[in-house]
């Protein structure tokens, strides 16, 4: 098996603090080095979101070390895929990206049961992304 990741994958939101924090998370715990994974909001917050640190926690996963940033044009041309979460115009097309669209609930505000669900949610998702890059990658595997 190679070292080089089967893909890349760019989380995007507005504020970098809570669904993409979320989602970059769960994909760096569930597929490991296979994937390269980055997120970033067009207007980052200060911090990532408390309620979606402590949500992810009792999933197993530590976000709490995160901090937002911001997109780049950078970092949507080194993503092979560039996963938006309600960033609208904000982020920059590029040919030959694929580009999804998460229609999630924002967190910001929400308590912990507000975040649960969503959190949940994004996990699904997660897991459906990466049988779709394996599958992707085994056909281009001879």
């Amino acid at each position: 098996m190679s070292s080089t990741p089967a893909a890349s994958v760019l989380f995007v939101c507005v504020h970098n603090a809570g669904r993409s924090q979320m989602a970059a998370g769960f994909l760096t715990h569930l597929a490991g080095d296979r994937v390269e994974v980055r997120s970033a909001g067009s207007l980052p917050a200060d911090q990532v979101n408390p309620a979606a640190v402590e949500a992810m926690k009792e999933a197993g996963v530590d976000i709490s070390a995160e901090q937002p940033k911001v997109l780049t044009a950078e970092a949507v041309k080194a993503s092979d895929y560039v996963i938006t979460m309600g960033c609208g115009d904000a982020c920059p097309i590029f040919p030959g990206k694929t580009y999804l669209d998460w229609a999630l609930d924002d967190p910001a505000g929400q308590g912990l049961e507000a975040v649960r669900p969503i959190r949940d949610e994004i996990r699904t998702r997660i897991e459906a992304l990466i049988a779709e890059i394996d599958a992707t990658r085994a056909k281009r595997t001879p």
